[in-house]
């Protein structure tokens, strides 16, 4: 992949609206996926979400000319970054996302910023400057505010928080690997790789271990949830994910992500009933000023 040109220790105001973009996507997701998992079982889930998201951006490539092939140099690199950002987190997070609520799951997962900050620091050499542990700070302090009044229910389901645990450090790994063994392809092609080859592990487990025949008894609205993971959360929505984690810092995206399980809290709210409290406006507001660390650029010296 081409190196931006923006500066990579704030997001390019161009960048915005896909952070404002996968924000929305990404936050309604939860409650969406927590919906369809009720009905459709896991492997196959993942594998149409995973299967037909990359077919969508492979048919959408092929229809506007754009390149759709990865140098045979690069398949290593494309495969590790896969095998950690598409295939264990998607393992992870469907099996224990059935056992605990949507929206502390999306708490649990977006704890990525914890593990990926650090390894930044240690693997890529990232320099720590207070701007970034004042963005780190607020960003925890508002996961740490919404799993408090949780930690209670948590223990009553400790598998099924320790698998989203699992993926949020699963994902974090892929983050920091996509930096330091970059592939060099256009965004689009290497997503829709990325995407396809992540999912092979899943589409095999699917066929050995699930019946699709469970299909027949889907009601609409898992099939709606089952359309919005494939269109939004994975045909677009990954796209937008490999355009900021590949044009800023380690720091930078992952701060940048804090915004979506304070969405996905609400989404629960909205979609599934739960009812948001004091925590929830209290970590909404100390996520925005974790934002505002990454999202404003620096004064010059």
């Amino acid at each position: 992949m081409k190196p931006a040109r923006s500066d990579p220790e704030h997001l390019p105001r161009s960048l915005w609206w896909v952070l404002v973009g996968i924000t929305l996507v990404w936050g309604f997701n939860w409650p969406a996926m927590k919906v369809t998992i009720a009905e459709v079982q896991p492997f196959t889930f993942r594998t149409f979400c995973l299967a037909a998201g990359s077919g969508l951006l492979f048919a959408y490539l092929r229809a506007t000319g754009q390149p759709l092939g990865i140098p045979r140099s690069e398949w290593r690199r494309l495969a590790l970054n896969a095998f950690f950002t598409i295939t264990c987190w998607n393992v992870l997070v469907v099996f224990g996302l059935a056992q605990i609520p949507s929206g502390r799951a999306a708490i649990l997962a977006y704890t990525m910023p914890a593990w990926a900050i650090p390894l930044s620091v240690w693997v890529l050499g990232e320099r720590i400057t207070a701007r970034k542990l004042l963005g780190l700070a607020l960003g925890m302090a508002a996961i740490a505010l919404l799993l408090g009044e949780e930690f209670a229910r948590l223990q009553g389901a400790p598998v099924g928080a320790l698998l989203v645990l699992g993926a949020a450090w699963t994902w974090a790994i892929g983050t920091v690997l996509q930096k330091r063994f970059p592939v060099r392809a256009p965004v689009a092609a290497y997503t829709a790789w990325l995407m396809f080859a992540g999912g092979i592990p899943i589409y095999l487990a699917a066929l050995a271990f699930e019946d699709p025949g469970h299909l027949a008894d889907v009601g609409m609205h898992a099939w709606l949830g089952l359309a919005y993971n494939v269109f939004l959360a994975f045909g677009w929505a990954h796209w937008a994910w490999i355009k900021l984690a590949t044009s800023v810092s380690v720091t930078v995206f992952s701060l940048s992500m804090l915004m979506v399980p304070v969405v996905g809290v609400f989404g629960g709210a909205l979609l599934l009933g739960e009812r948001p409290g004091l925590a929830e406006f209290g970590a909404l507001a100390l996520v925005l000023g974790s934002l505002a660390t990454v999202i404003a650029p620096q004064r010059s010296r």
